[in-house]
């Protein structure tokens, strides 16, 4: 049994705005794809067109639909041509012609004589010849109609170039259809010359133009500006398919205007209103012109419809571009873009705004104080998550223990997890509680514990360390694809330390030509540049600092690096660059690994590539400070250096 309607409810789409039942944006994804973007050197803004432009899984981008509406305008140019009227009018006098002669042919009379001999001599242009037969006196029945069937087209096809939908509300006209149409073109003239001349009584006039004529206005518009705007684009566009025509073509219709419904009055009003339109709104594209170039023939009504087909196209493309001062998704225009693509186009266009706006007011991307867009903490937190899971996938992968279980047996941390396959935390109750009453708040009977509500405690140990992340920022890194995998092992690095390792002191030291420490908004935000020089000197002497700063705690230093130093810090605070190294630049190097050897700290090189000088180097600082060296591939790096820490901390 179906369930009835209460009286007075109804139910339907939802059109005002993002429906407010559907499931949240999942934007986990795209700020994957933004920050990805961001670490390789974009800027966040470019990383979010760049993703506006390239879509989701499921989500068509701006590109695609771009393509979608370039496509259509071609389609349109190809197929058809705009002699559609012309033809049409050839091909009624054709047959009117041929009809009043087979009339005349078996009348022996010279009056019939006379009327073949008047028909022989029309003129060979189309429009003069039915100018000349406007006092034609037919014998044919069938060719009156043809004659009359002709200007009535033209009367036709004249108004439905400048109002759309007239032609096909005047499929049969009367003589009192054609005295309404003309005294409206009279009152509307007579409207726009008044608001020409700024005259007060124009509201009046106006509402009482629309309780005479609405019915000729389906737009419905609100005032005479408004009714101003509407005429005017479908004038223009009736214009411009005049400039798309060749200068005979153009020549014929104005002469054949003036047979529209057996009158020169509609041509001369139409005339008349067409220059007032053009000098109220000359913003409006009165000069240009399209190449159309298919078969199918378009009349004056169609073609007025093609052009502004045309320039709704051109107006969506801009749109969809974002190139503009200012642009924003919510500029597009989703009732022209459901005309020329279809209901799917706007689907698309509706999930990018929603993505950008819930990017926008979910703090993901903020606003720096300088007014560029950045990446909010917000943000880099969740990148983070990601790129832990991700290393910590990699980890176990190769056998590394999951950074989960760290810390087991130690003191709370106050954070807490789902229960995995041989966990030995304790339970924290209230959150596994929490779980059960949540999954089962919507049916009956008792709560009931299962196993995927249990959450544990996490625990940490209280030994600190002072990790000093030292990270190559030469060219090299750049080139050889190795700069996302290095930004993505600090941003593992400090999230594990952030949310697990809450008591560790990380520091985040660049170095190229010089070094310098480094925020992570920083790193992330870095862009790639080229200087020479590897000054593995001055990061290690910036290590050292860090680490006399935190003196309680265990020194920990991991430098990752894919070339030998090339340069070192002369007193004065300049860098000596050289290559080959100078013995100068390794002497100072290893002379600050042997200073942190001295303050006990855990030295690991994470070696990317194969160059045997480098190779020969990095051993040496090993065997100097009794660390180790790594040498894992660009994607592996992450999983290394993560894993290097966590067994530095296990140890402790």
């Amino acid at each position: 049994m179906s369930a009835s309607i209460p009286e007075g409810w109804s139910y339907g789409p939802w059109h005002d705005g993002p429906d407010p039942l559907k499931a949240p944006v999942d934007l986990r994804d795209a700020l994957d794809e933004i920050g990805r973007d961001v670490m390789n050197g974009s800027s966040p803004r470019s990383a979010l067109e760049e993703l506006l432009r390239r879509g989701t899984r499921n989500t068509q981008g701006l590109d695609d639909l771009s393509r979608r509406m370039w496509e259509r305008r071609r389609e349109i140019e190809r197929r058809h041509n705009l002699d559609g009227t012309l033809r049409d009018v050839q091909r009624l006098l054709n047959e009117a012609l041929e009809a009043e002669r087979r009339e005349l042919f078996p009348n022996p009379s010279d009056d019939a004589r006379f009327k073949e001999a008047e028909l022989d001599a029309l003129p060979s242009g189309t429009a003069a010849a039915v100018r000349e037969l406007a006092n034609y006196q037919w014998e044919s029945s069938e060719a009156r109609d043809k004659y009359e069937q002709i200007r009535e087209l033209l009367g036709r096809e004249l108004l439905g170039s400048r109002f759309e939908g007239m032609k096909e509300a005047l499929q049969q006209t009367t003589p009192e259809d054609i005295e309404a149409i003309n005294e409206m073109l009279a009152d509307l003239n007579a409207l726009l010359a008044a608001h020409a001349q700024g005259r007060p009584e124009v509201p009046e006039l106006f509402e009482e133009f629309m309780a005479n004529h609405g019915e000729f206005f389906p737009e419905n518009p609100r005032n005479v500006d408004e009714l101003i705007d509407v005429l005017a684009q479908r004038a223009a566009a009736a214009q411009r398919m005049l400039n798309s025509m060749t200068p005979e073509q153009r020549a014929e219709l104005a002469e054949l205007s003036q047979q529209a419904f057996g009158s020169p009055q509609l041509a001369q009003q139409l005339a008349q209103l067409d220059a007032q339109l053009q000098s109220l709104r000359p913003g409006e594209d009165w000069y240009g012109s399209e190449q159309m170039r298919g078969d199918d023939p378009l009349g004056l009504a169609e073609g007025a419809q093609a052009m502004s087909d045309l320039a709704e196209l051109d107006a969506l493309a801009e749109q969809l571009a974002q190139s503009y001062p200012g642009a924003r998704l919510e500029d597009i225009d989703l009732d022209a873009l459901t005309r020329q693509l279809g209901d799917e186009a706007t689907v698309d266009a509706r999930r990018l705004s929603e993505l950008e706006r819930q990017l926008r007011d979910q703090g993901l991307i903020e606003r720096a104080p300088d007014g560029s867009l950045r990446l909010s903490p917000k943000a880099l937190r969740q990148l983070g998550q990601t790129a832990l899971a991700d290393v910590l996938r990699t980890a176990r992968g190769s056998g590394e223990r999951d950074a989960a279980n760290a810390g087991a047996a130690g003191e709370l941390s106050g954070s807490s997890r789902p229960w995995e396959f041989g966990d030995t935390q304790p339970w924290d109750v209230p959150r596994t509680v929490r779980n059960a009453v949540l999954r089962t708040a919507s049916r009956s009977g008792s709560v009931k514990l299962d196993v995927a509500d249990v959450e544990i405690a996490e625990t940490e140990h209280r030994a600190r360390a002072a990790v000093a992340l030292l990270v190559d920022t030469s060219w090299s890194m750049v080139q050889e694809g190795r700069w996302l995998p290095m930004k993505r092992t600090a941003l593992a690095l400090h999230q594990l330390i952030s949310t697990r390792y809450r008591n560790d002191a990380l520091q985040l030291i660049t170095f190229g030509r010089y070094a310098g420490v480094v925020e992570l908004p920083q790193l992330i935000g870095m862009e790639g540049t080229w200087e020479q020089g590897t000054n593995a000197h001055h990061a290690l002497l910036l290590a050292g600092r860090h680490l006399r700063r935190h003196p309680d705690a265990q020194p920990v230093v991991l430098m990752v690096t894919d070339g030998e130093p090339t340069a070192h810090l002369e007193p004065d605070g300049t860098a000596e660059f050289s290559y080959p190294p100078e013995a100068a630049t390794l002497r100072k190097t290893i002379f600050e690994v042997d200073r942190l050897a001295k303050l006990g700290a855990s030295l690991t090189v994470f070696r990317l590539g194969d160059d045997p000088r480098l190779n020969a180097f990095v051993d040496l600082l090993a065997r100097r400070s009794g660390g180790r060296v790594l040498a894992p591939d660009a994607d592996g790096l992450g999983a290394a250096v993560v894993g290097d820490y966590l067994r530095t901390r296990r140890k402790l």
